[in-house]
């Protein structure tokens, strides 16, 4: 068992990250060791395959760059780490199901490390924080449990500090998550963020955690690195 490399790749182009995904997994091979690439992006919308043109509710100066990931759409820009695990899901022998489980348990241990405690919500992925008690432990009332699945997710008192968004092909993982550290949240009320009107979005700095970019990059590459370990 090896862990996936980890990069550090900077500030980057959304589009061209998307291409270099795809080319990196047309090319892999049962050989071709996993690995997280971190970086940041330019602000940029960027919308699911399957998303739908009314969660985009004002037009900006912002681009809006069609992606073949899961989900709505979503907002990157500066001040956000963008994690892409691109997993050979058939070799570490856990199905896609479980590949998002691991990236939401490697954000949760990731948040912790500054002492903010995150959520999942049932039907709704990604984590969320408290808005007004970040650093509660109290567990939520609207977290998944065995057995129940709610018809709509509730958010009562949350906002949204990472979302997730996945692609699989031939058994191989690509796309991620993107953790808000200290970034410009605004751009988030011109969308109905991951596809829910009035969601409200958070960083680390707004909830009062002070904490840069390159620390939290580290953190959550080590701990995507072990999470994702097969």
């Amino acid at each position: 068992m090896t862990l996936p490399i980890v990069s550090i790749k900077g500030t980057l182009d959304y589009a061209r990250s998307l291409f270099a995904m795809q080319e990196f997994t047309a090319q892999r091979n049962e050989h071709t060791p996993d690995e997280i690439w971190l970086c940041q992006h330019p602000p940029v919308f960027t919308q699911g395959q399957a998303g739908k043109a009314e969660h985009l509710l004002s037009m900006s100066d912002i681009p809006v760059v069609s992606s073949n990931r899961g989900g709505q759409v979503t907002f990157h820009g500066p001040g956000q780490v963008v994690a892409y695990a691109l997993i050979d899901l058939k070799r570490a022998g856990y199905f896609v199901k479980e590949y998002v489980y691991r990236i939401e348990e490697a954000v949760l241990k990731t948040l912790a490390h500054v002492g903010v405690t995150g959520h999942r919500v049932a039907g709704a992925p990604g984590i969320y924080v408290r808005s007004d008690a970040p650093f509660d432990h109290a567990r939520l009332p609207s977290r998944p449990q065995h057995g129940l699945s709610p018809a709509t997710p509730d958010f009562t008192g949350l906002a949204k500090i990472a979302a997730l968004g996945v692609k699989v092909s031939r058994h191989c993982a690509y796309h991620g998550v993107a953790l808000n550290v200290h970034m410009d949240l605004s751009p988030f009320s011109l969308i109905n963020p991951c596809g829910y009107a009035g969601l409200a979005t958070t960083d680390l700095f707004t909830i009062g955690s002070e904490v840069s970019w390159q620390e939290m990059a580290d953190v959550l590459g080590s701990k995507l690195a072990t999470s994702l370990m097969p």
